[in-house]
């Protein structure tokens, strides 16, 4: 029989919870969440009444059963779900395996700058982009990597011109990006893509001595490099008044590495200082050359997790001060858990992002479920090879490769996620599976991924009950200016 609702009393529908802070955290498969204190979980679970503004709290997450608001709890789930009803948006293409740089992390199975036989053909480029446009979506993105891909400048060039004129013929939104260490950019270069509306990203791991041991440049000084041409296309971006096509803003991306623990607030500073809006605490992953060089730059989860909320509570309080900084990994996550929003993070999708979410074009034609699964094809082994750019888009997206990543990938299927408070928000990595326990289905309570993910939610969800903090992450969520 159903609870009046003036009594208050609760008949649960299915929920998940975990201990925390001293309270408990519910979470349910709509996205909802709600804290509660020890003594009102205990009355909830039990069916007892519980306290007015907590009751509330308990209906409006879809934590009532007899007050479910389906129209409402469904659209929340579809709208951070969203991408399990389109096809593959992001397509990223390896220009070229050569490189002028030996990151210690690299995870892009390069090859030295003078290599033969490493570069994307005119032929292939082609044929990719014929391959994207095949995405049943609307709008796709096209992202340029390598190695270095202004290696293979002439090929990439061609490609842009290419794919904005089948962009014309299709009338699909593209979007095109460029992710480089910016050591061959110049100014003919730079002009080029800024015309052709192409975003760029480069990787930049904080000051000067961190950078530059990690990212190890024959040619000098590769922070050196990297800041000038920031400098540049922000300068482009803040001066585009007038200009008949858009300039976006710079970004930059940060692995985190054992050189990284204990400098957090200089590399935000490093960050800041470049007038960047956005840093994302990458952790490293066991993958490439970083599994290689684990001993020199890894580190344990509790290392990471240590790092990343100096740098967090740093940012939040820069932000809360007028400054424009946002911290990616957090606002992504937070998009999902406050906006109920699918933010593009393709590594916390269920089913992951491999394949239906991204495609990797090799630079021999070969296509894989993603840019982890290439690398894994460098050294030797294919599993995560899908076709390649002579066949149909529907061939891949029906490969038994695809949807053997999809069930791996579907929480469902993984009985210790599947009971996880976080299970709303989190994902698993088939490749990071695979490359670290062997298995594309993984062991949770031994992931490492898992415990930092663990770590980095439970972390969220303890600044959400800050009085302080909450409003700078209701904002980076996309909320804060509705409230």
């Amino acid at each position: 029989m159903a609870k009046k609702p003036g009594s208050k009393g609760v008949e649960a529908p299915d929920f998940r919870f975990r201990e925390l802070r001293g309270g408990v955290l519910l979470t349910n498969d709509f996205g909802g969440h709600v804290f509660l204190s020890r003594s009102e979980f205990d009355r909830y679970r039990s069916g007892k009444p519980v306290p007015g503004r907590s009751y509330e709290a308990l209906v409006a997450g879809g934590f009532v059963k007899d007050r479910l608001g389906f129209e409402t709890l469904f659209g929340r789930w579809k709208s951070a779900n969203a991408s399990v009803f389109h096809g593959t948006g992001l397509h990223i293409f390896v220009m070229t395996l050569r490189c002028n740089h030996k990151c210690l992390y690299c995870q892009s199975s390069v090859v030295g700058e003078r290599a033969g036989n490493a570069d994307m053909s005119p032929a292939v480029a082609k044929k990719s982009v014929d391959l994207a446009f095949q995405t049943p979506r609307s709008a796709l993105t096209i992202e340029f990597q390598g190695g270095e891909p202004l290696v293979n400048w002439s090929v990439l060039r061609e490609a842009v011109r290419y794919a904005r004129l089948k962009e014309r013929k299709t009338g699909k939104k593209l979007t095109l990006a460029l992710v480089s260490n910016f050591s061959l950019m110049d100014e003919e270069k730079a002009r080029f893509l800024l015309e052709n509306e192409v975003s760029i990203c480069t990787s930049l791991d904080g000051p000067e001595p961190i950078h530059n041991g990690n990212r190890t440049y024959a040619g000098g000084n590769s922070h050196k490099k990297t800041v000038r041409w920031i400098k540049y296309f922000k300068a482009r971006h803040d001066s585009q008044n007038g200009l008949k096509y858009r300039v976006f803003k710079p970004s930059a991306l940060l692995t985190v590495s054992k050189r990284s623990l204990g400098s957090a607030r200089a590399i935000v500073d490093e960050y800041l200082g470049l007038g960047l809006e956005e840093i994302f605490l990458r952790p490293l992953a066991p993958i490439g050359y970083a599994k290689k060089h684990w001993d020199i730059i890894g580190y344990a989860p509790g290392d990471f997790l240590k790092f990343y909320e100096e740098a967090l509570r740093y940012i939040i309080g820069k932000s809360a001060a007028g400054e424009p900084i946002k911290e990616k990994f957090a606002q992504m996550l937070l998009m999902k858990a406050l906006g109920h929003k699918d933010s593009g993070y393709l590594d916390m999708r269920c089913p992951c992002g491999a394949s239906i979410g991204q495609l990797a074009y090799n630079y021999n034609g070969d296509v894989y479920t993603c840019d982890e699964g290439r690398m894994v094809g460098w050294l030797g082994d294919d599993l995560f090879k899908v076709g390649t750019v002579r066949d149909k888009y529907e061939a891949v997206v029906s490969n038994a490769t695809t949807r053997a990543v999809c069930a791996s990938s579907n929480l469902e299927s993984q009985p210790l996620c599947f009971r996880c408070a976080y299970k709303p928000y989190c994902g698993v990595c088939p490749v990071y599976n695979y490359e670290t326990q062997g298995s594309i289905w993984g062991l949770m309570p031994s992931n490492y991924r898992c415990r930092l993910m663990m770590g980095v939610l439970d972390l969220l969800f303890g600044l959400l009950q800050d009085a302080k903090s909450r409003p700078v992450l209701e904002k980076w969520a996309g909320i804060g200016e509705s409230r």
